[in-house]
Protein backbone atom coordinates (compact mmCIF):
# COMPACT_ATOMS: atom_id res chain seq x y z
CA UNK A 1 0.00 0.00 0.00
CA UNK A 2 2.83 2.35 0.82
CA UNK A 3 4.34 1.73 -2.61
CA UNK A 4 1.02 2.49 -4.33
CA UNK A 5 0.50 5.59 -2.20
CA UNK A 6 4.04 6.78 -2.90
CA UNK A 7 3.54 6.26 -6.62
CA UNK A 8 0.30 8.26 -6.54
CA UNK A 9 1.99 11.12 -4.74
CA UNK A 10 4.85 11.07 -7.22
CA UNK A 11 2.43 11.15 -10.14
CA UNK A 12 0.47 13.97 -8.51
CA UNK A 13 3.65 16.01 -8.06
CA UNK A 14 4.63 15.36 -11.68
CA UNK A 15 1.17 16.42 -12.90
CA UNK A 16 1.34 19.61 -10.81
CA UNK A 17 4.58 20.61 -12.55
CA UNK A 18 3.34 19.97 -16.07
CA UNK A 19 2.95 22.99 -18.31
CA UNK A 20 -0.70 23.45 -19.22
CA UNK A 21 -0.95 24.01 -22.98
CA UNK A 22 -3.86 24.97 -25.22
CA UNK A 23 -3.89 24.70 -29.03
CA UNK A 24 -5.77 27.25 -31.12
CA UNK A 25 -6.09 26.57 -34.86
CA UNK A 26 -9.04 26.12 -37.20
CA UNK A 27 -7.39 23.46 -39.37
CA UNK A 28 -8.14 19.99 -37.92
CA UNK A 29 -5.10 18.32 -39.50
CA UNK A 30 -2.61 20.88 -38.20
CA UNK A 31 -4.28 20.88 -34.78
CA UNK A 32 -4.13 17.07 -34.62
CA UNK A 33 -0.47 17.11 -35.62
CA UNK A 34 0.40 19.52 -32.80
CA UNK A 35 -1.59 17.41 -30.37
CA UNK A 36 0.31 14.25 -31.32
CA UNK A 37 3.66 15.97 -30.92
CA UNK A 38 2.88 17.54 -27.54
CA UNK A 39 1.17 14.56 -25.94
CA UNK A 40 4.44 12.62 -26.14
CA UNK A 41 6.08 15.11 -23.79
CA UNK A 42 5.69 13.98 -20.15
CA UNK A 43 6.02 17.52 -18.78
CA UNK A 44 3.33 19.00 -21.03
CA UNK A 45 -0.42 18.69 -20.54
CA UNK A 46 -2.85 19.60 -23.32
CA UNK A 47 -5.81 21.11 -21.49
CA UNK A 48 -7.91 22.10 -24.48
CA UNK A 49 -8.24 23.13 -28.11
CA UNK A 50 -10.11 25.93 -29.87
CA UNK A 51 -11.00 26.50 -33.50
CA UNK A 52 -11.86 30.22 -33.55
CA UNK A 53 -10.99 33.43 -31.72
CA UNK A 54 -14.01 33.71 -29.47
CA UNK A 55 -13.80 30.06 -28.46
CA UNK A 56 -10.13 30.59 -27.64
CA UNK A 57 -10.99 33.48 -25.32
CA UNK A 58 -13.76 31.54 -23.59
CA UNK A 59 -11.74 28.35 -23.13
CA UNK A 60 -8.60 30.14 -22.00
CA UNK A 61 -10.54 31.87 -19.23
CA UNK A 62 -12.12 28.61 -18.17
CA UNK A 63 -9.21 26.15 -18.57
CA UNK A 64 -6.43 28.56 -17.52
CA UNK A 65 -3.60 27.27 -19.75
CA UNK A 66 -0.11 28.55 -19.04
CA UNK A 67 0.99 28.50 -22.69
CA UNK A 68 -1.16 28.88 -25.80
CA UNK A 69 -0.11 27.92 -29.32
CA UNK A 70 -2.02 30.51 -31.34
CA UNK A 71 -2.70 30.61 -35.06
CA UNK A 72 -3.10 34.11 -36.54
CA UNK A 73 -5.71 33.38 -39.21
CA UNK A 74 -8.82 32.51 -37.18
CA UNK A 75 -12.57 33.01 -37.71
CA UNK A 76 -14.34 35.99 -36.02
CA UNK A 77 -11.32 37.17 -34.00
CA UNK A 78 -7.79 36.74 -35.29
CA UNK A 79 -4.97 35.36 -33.18
CA UNK A 80 -3.40 38.76 -32.57
CA UNK A 81 -6.67 40.13 -31.19
CA UNK A 82 -7.08 37.12 -28.91
CA UNK A 83 -3.47 37.38 -27.74
CA UNK A 84 -3.85 41.07 -26.98
CA UNK A 85 -6.96 40.53 -24.88
CA UNK A 86 -5.64 37.51 -22.98
CA UNK A 87 -2.19 38.87 -22.15
CA UNK A 88 -3.62 42.24 -21.12
CA UNK A 89 -5.77 40.57 -18.47
CA UNK A 90 -3.54 37.65 -17.42
CA UNK A 91 0.18 38.08 -16.81
CA UNK A 92 0.60 34.36 -16.12
CA UNK A 93 -0.21 33.32 -19.68
CA UNK A 94 2.31 33.11 -22.52
CA UNK A 95 1.29 32.96 -26.17
CA UNK A 96 3.34 31.46 -28.96
CA UNK A 97 2.19 32.86 -32.30
CA UNK A 98 2.18 30.42 -35.23
CA UNK A 99 1.60 31.76 -38.72
CA UNK A 100 1.60 30.68 -42.34
CA UNK A 101 2.63 34.21 -43.33
CA UNK A 102 6.15 34.79 -42.06
CA UNK A 103 7.97 38.13 -42.23
CA UNK A 104 9.63 40.58 -39.86
CA UNK A 105 6.64 42.91 -39.78
CA UNK A 106 4.31 40.06 -38.82
CA UNK A 107 6.70 39.17 -36.01
CA UNK A 108 6.71 42.77 -34.85
CA UNK A 109 2.90 42.84 -34.77
CA UNK A 110 2.85 39.53 -32.87
CA UNK A 111 5.10 40.84 -30.10
CA UNK A 112 3.26 44.17 -29.94
CA UNK A 113 0.06 42.18 -29.41
CA UNK A 114 1.58 40.47 -26.37
CA UNK A 115 3.06 37.31 -27.86
CA UNK A 116 6.06 35.71 -26.20
CA UNK A 117 7.34 33.84 -29.25
CA UNK A 118 6.75 33.73 -32.97
CA UNK A 119 7.24 30.87 -35.42
CA UNK A 120 6.22 29.95 -38.96
CA UNK A 121 4.02 26.87 -39.05
CA UNK A 122 6.82 24.71 -40.46
CA UNK A 123 8.81 25.11 -37.23
CA UNK A 124 10.73 22.04 -36.09
CA UNK A 125 8.75 20.28 -33.31
CA UNK A 126 11.77 20.13 -31.01
CA UNK A 127 12.26 23.87 -31.37
CA UNK A 128 8.62 24.52 -30.55
CA UNK A 129 8.71 22.29 -27.47
CA UNK A 130 11.83 24.05 -26.26
CA UNK A 131 10.11 27.39 -26.77
CA UNK A 132 7.12 26.28 -24.69
CA UNK A 133 9.43 25.77 -21.71
CA UNK A 134 11.25 29.04 -22.34
CA UNK A 135 8.14 31.23 -22.52
CA UNK A 136 6.76 29.55 -19.43
CA UNK A 137 9.89 30.79 -17.66
CA UNK A 138 9.08 34.34 -18.75
CA UNK A 139 11.46 34.46 -21.70
CA UNK A 140 10.76 35.61 -25.27
CA UNK A 141 11.87 33.64 -28.32
CA UNK A 142 12.53 35.58 -31.53
CA UNK A 143 14.64 34.56 -34.50
CA UNK A 144 16.47 31.84 -32.54
CA UNK A 145 17.26 34.31 -29.74
CA UNK A 146 16.00 33.88 -26.18
CA UNK A 147 15.39 37.27 -24.62
CA UNK A 148 14.37 38.68 -21.25
CA UNK A 149 11.64 41.34 -21.10
CA UNK A 150 14.01 44.39 -21.06
CA UNK A 151 15.78 42.97 -24.10
CA UNK A 152 12.47 42.61 -25.91
CA UNK A 153 11.75 46.30 -25.35
CA UNK A 154 15.09 47.14 -26.94
CA UNK A 155 14.35 44.70 -29.78
CA UNK A 156 11.01 46.42 -30.42
CA UNK A 157 12.63 49.83 -30.61
CA UNK A 158 15.32 48.52 -32.97
CA UNK A 159 12.73 46.85 -35.21
CA UNK A 160 10.69 50.01 -35.17
CA UNK A 161 13.58 51.99 -36.63
CA UNK A 162 14.38 49.33 -39.23
CA UNK A 163 10.92 48.81 -40.74
CA UNK A 164 8.49 51.00 -42.70
CA UNK A 165 6.41 51.25 -39.53
CA UNK A 166 8.79 54.01 -38.39
CA UNK A 167 6.83 56.69 -40.22
CA UNK A 168 5.52 58.23 -37.04
CA UNK A 169 7.24 60.52 -34.56
CA UNK A 170 5.30 58.91 -31.72
CA UNK A 171 7.90 56.75 -29.98
CA UNK A 172 5.24 55.03 -27.87
CA UNK A 173 3.40 53.77 -30.95
CA UNK A 174 5.82 50.86 -31.32
CA UNK A 175 4.35 49.25 -28.21
CA UNK A 176 0.71 49.56 -29.26
CA UNK A 177 -0.95 47.24 -31.79
CA UNK A 178 -4.24 47.98 -33.51
CA UNK A 179 -6.96 48.41 -30.91
CA UNK A 180 -10.08 46.24 -30.90
CA UNK A 181 -12.07 49.09 -32.46
CA UNK A 182 -9.43 49.71 -35.11
CA UNK A 183 -9.42 46.03 -36.05
CA UNK A 184 -13.21 46.11 -36.22
CA UNK A 185 -13.13 49.10 -38.57
CA UNK A 186 -10.40 47.48 -40.68
CA UNK A 187 -12.62 44.40 -41.05
CA UNK A 188 -15.45 46.55 -42.37
CA UNK A 189 -13.06 48.26 -44.77
CA UNK A 190 -11.94 44.96 -46.26
CA UNK A 191 -15.61 44.28 -47.01
CA UNK A 192 -15.79 47.46 -49.04
CA UNK A 193 -17.84 49.60 -46.67
CA UNK A 194 -17.63 53.38 -46.69
CA UNK A 195 -16.94 55.50 -43.60
CA UNK A 196 -20.61 56.45 -43.51
CA UNK A 197 -21.73 52.81 -43.61
CA UNK A 198 -19.24 51.86 -40.91
CA UNK A 199 -20.33 54.74 -38.69
CA UNK A 200 -23.97 53.79 -39.02
CA UNK A 201 -23.35 50.10 -38.29
CA UNK A 202 -21.12 50.78 -35.26
CA UNK A 203 -23.20 53.66 -33.93
CA UNK A 204 -20.36 56.18 -34.01
CA UNK A 205 -19.76 59.40 -35.97
CA UNK A 206 -18.09 59.58 -39.38
CA UNK A 207 -15.37 61.75 -37.82
CA UNK A 208 -14.62 59.03 -35.28
CA UNK A 209 -14.28 56.50 -38.10
CA UNK A 210 -11.93 58.90 -39.91
CA UNK A 211 -9.84 59.32 -36.76
CA UNK A 212 -9.53 55.56 -36.34
CA UNK A 213 -8.67 55.22 -40.02
CA UNK A 214 -5.86 57.74 -39.65
CA UNK A 215 -4.47 55.75 -36.72
CA UNK A 216 -4.69 52.48 -38.68
CA UNK A 217 -2.79 53.94 -41.63
CA UNK A 218 -0.07 55.27 -39.32
CA UNK A 219 0.33 52.00 -37.44
CA UNK A 220 0.50 49.94 -40.63
CA UNK A 221 2.57 52.51 -42.55
CA UNK A 222 0.27 52.40 -45.57
CA UNK A 223 -1.16 55.25 -47.64
CA UNK A 224 -4.83 54.42 -48.02
CA UNK A 225 -7.66 52.12 -46.97
CA UNK A 226 -7.11 49.75 -49.89
CA UNK A 227 -3.50 49.18 -48.90
CA UNK A 228 -4.60 48.66 -45.30
CA UNK A 229 -7.14 46.04 -46.37
CA UNK A 230 -4.59 44.19 -48.53
CA UNK A 231 -2.06 44.32 -45.67
CA UNK A 232 -4.51 42.72 -43.24
CA UNK A 233 -5.82 40.11 -45.67
CA UNK A 234 -2.33 39.09 -46.77
CA UNK A 235 -1.27 38.41 -43.18
CA UNK A 236 -4.38 36.48 -42.24
CA UNK A 237 -5.77 39.05 -39.79
CA UNK A 238 -9.11 39.13 -41.60
CA UNK A 239 -11.00 36.52 -43.62
CA UNK A 240 -13.28 37.80 -46.34
CA UNK A 241 -15.91 35.10 -45.82
CA UNK A 242 -16.39 36.17 -42.19
CA UNK A 243 -19.26 38.63 -41.80
CA UNK A 244 -18.22 41.82 -39.95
Amino acid sequence: MKTVSSAKKKNARAAAHRIRVMIVDDHPLFRAGLHRVLELEPDLEIVGEATNGQEALDKARKLKPQVILMDVNLPNLNGLQVTRELTASNEDIAVIILTAYHDDEQMLHAIRAGGSAYFPKDVDPKELIRAIHQVREGKYVLNDAVLAKPQVANWLIHQFTQTPLAVTDDAELVFHPLSAREMEILTHITHGKSNKEIARQLGISCQTVKNHMTSILRKLAVNDRTQAAVYALKRGWIRLHDTP
